[in-house]
């Protein structure tokens, strides 16, 4: 298949491609690289299936394509509330765009959606059918209400125009090609420690979030994408939980360091816990996550310290 991957650049959106050109598809990579990066695709460069096209998808974008991936977002606090307004433009008019060119085109679009839809939960852990606690005009709306907005575009283009949509909702990654500034809790952690300064715990730490290494993450998508029982919502993530205090302490296990622990007060509106419930995954894409936390920490901090000259 020819396949387009908006986003494709980025940290999740470049694990995607790699697995779509092992199947033999064609892939179009398409990324304003805001917070994507060439580096993420670079070993795809003499690949004859893989194509590149720098492009933001807040502009409609006209290919001939089988399948469309839609992961063209910033996805972390620090940049998706760097330019408000541009954030809740990519995911609202990207969608727009995404599902025109679907529509044309009669073929199947994913849509990554995100835990953040739930807000600060009052219903934990949070199945698909919760609809969520979300501060409207919050410095996070940008993101959370986009896409939520996002998702009613996609189900309204499937019931008026017979569109044919998958969307799943991201709980927190990790791994590999992670932006070492993306103010991530995994990513600071680590490049904190490599780095030997102390580690930034917001609040008391006892705040939660589960964590899913990127592979089985990317295995959710391939198997969702594959199967025409469900079209979404449906949880992707890691349901085993720690607390943020506990993660902290096993990067500085993990990585020999001699950092602190320091804490800082609570941002606005961040939530106190996140944790899925993965029982449709299971279900119906006979998916769960494989890798410990502890193995992806390992791997994810080979990585980081080769991206940081560290190693």
């Amino acid at each position: 298949m020819r396949i387009l991957v908006t986003g494709g650049a980025g940290f999740l959106g470049s694990h995607l491609c790699d697995r779509l050109l092992e199947r033999g598809n064609e892939i179009i990579c398409l990324d304003n690289l805001f917070t994507g990066g060439k580096a993420n695709i670079s070993h795809h460069w003499t690949n004859p299936n893989f194509e590149f096209v720098r492009h933001d998808i807040v502009d409609p974008y006209k290919a001939e394509v089988d399948r469309i991936f839609n992961l063209a977002c910033p996805a972390s606090p620090i940049h998706y509330q760097y330019n408000a307004i541009k954030t809740i433009k990519t995911s609202v008019m990207g969608a727009i765009n995404c599902l025109g060119l679907a529509k044309r085109l009669n073929a199947r679009i994913f849509q990554a959606s995100t835990s953040e839809v739930y807000g600060d939960p009052e219903v934990h852990p949070q199945p698909e059918s919760y609809r969520g606690s979300v501060n409207p005009i919050g410095i996070r709306a940008c993101y959370d209400e986009g896409k939520r907005c996002a998702e009613t575009l996609f189900f309204d283009y499937h019931r008026q125009n017979g569109v044919d949509i998958r969307v799943v909702r991201i709980f927190n990654t990790y791994g590999p090609r992670m932006n070492a500034d993306d103010g991530r809790v995994v990513s600071n952690f680590i490049v904190q420690a490599l780095r030997g300064e102390d580690i930034t715990v917001y609040g008391d730490g006892s705040q939660t979030r589960s964590f899913c290494f990127v592979d089985d993450l990317i295995n959710g998508f391939l198997r969702m994408m594959d199967q025409d029982a469900i079209v979404g919502p449906i949880n992707l993530g890691n349901p085993g939980e720690f607390t943020i205090l506990e993660l902290a302490e096993k990067v500085i296990q993990l990585t020999g360091t001699n950092s602190k622990i320091i804490f800082e007060p609570l941002p606005s509106d961040d939530p106190l816990q996140r944790q899925p419930d993965i029982s449709l995954a299971k279900e119906h894409l006979d998916w769960e996550p494989k890798v410990p936390l502890e193995e992806g920490l390992k791997e994810t901090i080979a990585y980081f310290r080769k991206d940081l000259g560290l190693d």
